[in-house]
C-alpha cells in the first residue's frame, strides 16, 4: 500500500529530473535539448495526474511536488530558453553561452541587459502554480493558461528554427520586439481570470468528453501536417475555443 502511494510521486519525480536536466542544456545554449526534456517532464506531468485519480492515492504532498517539479519542467526553462532567444535577437547579442567569459569581474556580463526580460515568465508561472494551488476553482478546469502549454508555447520556437528553419519564420522568432511581446502576453495569459478547458479524463466515455476527444484529434492532425509549427496555433486553438464554451464544464 505504501508502495502504491508513491507511484504518482515517482512520476513527479522524473518529471522534475527532466526540468533539471532541461534546465543545464537551456543555459549551455543546446535549446533542443532543452525543448526534449521539457516534453518528456510535460509527458509525465500528465500522466501522475492520471496516475493518482486511478489509484485513488491523491494528496496535498503530491500536489505539492507537482508544483515544485512544474516551476523547473514549465517555468524555469521557458524563462531561459526566452532569455538564449532574446539574446540571439537583442543587438550586441551572443550565439551561445560558450563565448561567455568566466574570468570577468563579478559586475561584468556578456550578454544585453534587456534579455533577463525572458526571466519574467518564470516569475510569472511561479505566481501562477501558487495561485492554483490555493485557488479551490481550478479542480476540473484551469483559470489562465496552464504552465505546460505556455512551456511548449516558448519550447516550440527554438524547434521551429532547428527543424522549420522557414526565412519569414526564423525573422519573426528572432525580432527581439516579437520575443518581449510574447513575454508580457505569456506572462498575463499564466494568470489570467480566463477560464479553460482541462485534458483530465474522469471517465473514457466519448459524450462527456467529446470537447477533449475532438482537440487531441484536432492537435494530432495539425502536428502531422505542420509539425512543429502547429504548437503554437495550437495553443492559441486552446485559449479560442474555451473562450468559446466560456468555460464552462465539459460535462455540462
Amino acid at each position: 500500500m505504501v508502495i502504491k502511494r508513491q507511484i504518482p510521486n515517482f512520476i513527479t519525480i522524473l518529471n522534475l529530473l527532466c526540468g533539471a536536466l532541461a534546465t543545464i542544456f537551456a543555459v549551455q545554449g543546446n535549446l533542443v535539448m532543452a525543448a526534449l526534456f521539457v516534453g518528456m517532464g510535460i509527458f509525465f506531468d500528465y500522466f501522475d495526474g492520471m496516475a493518482a485519480r486511478i489509484l485513488d492515492v491523491k494528496s496535498e504532498m503530491g500536489l505539492q511536488l507537482d508544483s515544485l517539479a512544474d516551476m523547473i519542467t514549465s517555468g524555469l526553462v521557458p524563462g531561459i530558453v526566452m532569455f538564449q532567444l532574446l539574446i540571439r535577437a537583442l543587438p550586441g547579442g551572443i550565439n551561445s553561452t560558450s563565448e561567455w567569459d568566466s574570468h570577468s569581474t563579478w559586475w561584468e556580463w556578456n550578454f544585453p541587459v534587456l534579455a533577463l526580460i525572458g526571466l519574467l515568465i518564470a516569475a510569472a508561472s511561479g505566481y501562477r502554480l501558487a495561485k492554483f494551488n490555493v485557488d479551490e476553482r481550478q479542480t476540473d478546469s484551469f483559470i489562465g493558461l496552464p504552465t505546460p502549454a505556455n512551456a511548449l508555447l516558448i519550447l516550440s520556437l527554438p524547434l521551429i528554427m532547428a527543424y522549420q528553419p522557414h526565412p519569414i519564420a526564423v525573422n519573426l522568432i528572432l525580432n527581439e520586439w516579437f520575443l518581449i511581446g510574447l513575454t508580457l502576453v505569456s506572462c498575463y495569459m499564466l494568470n489570467a481570470e480566463i477560464p479553460l478547458f482541462a485534458l483530465k479524463f474522469s471517465d473514457w466515455s466519448f459524450k462527456p468528453n467529446k470537447l477533449r476527444y475532438f482537440f487531441i484529434g484536432y492537435c494530432l492532425l495539425l502536428v502531422i501536417l505542420f509539425q512543429f509549427i502547429a504548437i503554437p496555433v495550437i495553443i492559441v486553438s486552446y485559449v479560442a475555443l474555451s473562450l468559446i464554451f466560456r468555460g464552462k464544464r465539459i460535462e455540462e
